[in-house]
């Protein structure tokens, strides 16, 4: 599930699961893991059994949008697969050699074959012990307004004209490695950090510091769509706005479902977006307390078309993922083994199905972190929300180079 692109979404995501239930639980801290580390060459011995459970039209659109990102990227740039680089040209060529084999419409044998003659193929080192854990994000849609009303009383913030962005490594090098700081001047002068979400909706006449694009009628669908950090508002007036991450105000994300459940309000075996969002429709007294209790907080813009990813392409319903963008190269052909709910009963959990497939890494999150995680999207409509929702399983994630 992703907080800043699509996901980064507003968290590329970010992992819906993961970001309304697993950020910040305490769990022990991992063991550090870098881009030069964070995957592992397999000998062909070794190679998953590369099946594709989706359409073939899908992984080529999938595969188009990352050769969009691949040429516009300067030629020269690397991409870290654990221990060995490649350049963006051997990228785009990759990409290029696969695409054209899908063409032919070859048997599954006969692309397995293919890729273990033609490929490297990299393990994440997540794929150790309990394995990856698969996550999804969605699409929502929502009912909105371009005017404020006593039905559509939520806005969707724009980004404020008091908000700034602090790059430190623009002072000296020895700040290179540091993220850039979200900050605001306060009335004394001094820079500070931004508003908290308490702070935010606190403030009286914010909209003069941050115009609304439009307004919603339900907080809790806003407060969803911050996590999924993309979304369609279907207008009073008559259309639709497509609204997308822009940024946030710089503060840690904290899951309201972690709250809920350290407060017996909601068993941790229960919890889901669902589940989540029953509690707080059912608590309309507490949602203060609850919202309040993340201090994160998204700036949404217009986009058209979309959603797009942490690269600015268009991401692929089933077949676009969001991972670590620091340790995992963006925009790679990717193979990955989980289970997903069945189409046709999908409002079944116990009906989930083993699925392997090919996807393309072209979204991150603010919960997608480390090599044991990675979210996927799932489009739109009441499958991708089903999915996105209640996804929460182990498995495994390569990534695919050609070979030089």
């Amino acid at each position: 599930m992703r907080i800043g692109s699509f996901r980064t979404l507003a968290i590329c995501g970010a992992a819906l699961i993961a970001l309304i239930i697993f950020s910040g639980c305490g769990h022990k801290k991992p063991v550090p893991v870098t881009r030069y580390t964070s995957l592992s060459r397999l000998a062909p011995a070794d190679y998953p059994r590369f099946h594709d459970a989706l359409d073939r039209e899908s992984l080529e659109h999938s595969l188009a949008q990352s050769l969009v990102y691949f040429n516009r990227v300067p030629e020269s740039r690397t991409f870290q697969f654990g221990p060995d680089g490649f350049d963006a040209g051997h990228m785009r060529r990759s990409m290029e050699v696969f695409l054209d084999f899908l063409r032919t419409d070859p048997m599954p044998s006969a692309l397995d074959r293919f890729i273990r003659e033609r490929y490297h193929v990299y393990g994440s080192v997540g794929n150790r012990g309990d394995g990856v854990l698969f996550t999804g994000y969605y699409e929502p849609s929502m009912e909105g307004s371009l005017v404020p009303d006593e039905e559509y009383r939520y806005p969707l913030f724009s980004v404020p004209d008091n908000l700034l962005t602090v790059d430190l490594s623009a002072f000296s090098d020895k700040y290179d490695d540091l993220p850039r700081l979200t900050a605001r001047v306060n009335e004394n002068n001094r820079v500070v950090p931004y508003f908290s979400r308490k702070e935010i909706n606190a403030l009286e006449n914010f909209e003069e510091r941050a115009k609304p694009l439009a307004w919603v009628r339900n907080r809790t669908d806003r407060f969803f769509l911050e996590i999924q950090g993309s979304g369609r508002i279907n207008l009073k007036q008559g259309g639709v706005m497509h609204v997308h991450y822009s940024t946030k105000n710089g503060h840690p994300y904290k899951a309201i479902g972690r709250y809920l459940i350290d407060r017996g309000e909601i068993p941790k075996e229960e919890v889901s977006m669902q589940t989540i969002r029953a509690w707080l429709e059912s608590n309309p007294a507490r949602q203060d307390e609850v919202f309040d209790y993340n201090p994160s907080f998204v700036f949404f813009q217009e986009e058209q078309g979309g959603p797009f990813g942490c690269i600015n392409v268009q991401v692929t319903p089933m077949r676009s993922i969001a991972t670590d963008r620091t340790i995992f190269p963006k925009g790679a052909l990717c193979f990955i083994e989980t289970a997903v709910p069945s189409p046709d009963s999908h409002e079944r959990p116990e009906l989930w199905k083993s699925f392997s497939g090919f996807v393309m890494n072209q979204d991150t999150g603010g919960a997608i972190k480390g090599p044991s995680r990675c979210d996927l999207f799932y489009g739109n409509g009441r499958y991708a929300e089903f999915g996105a929702g209640h996804m929460k399983h182990r498995g495994s994630l390569y990534f695919l180079v050609l070979r030089r």
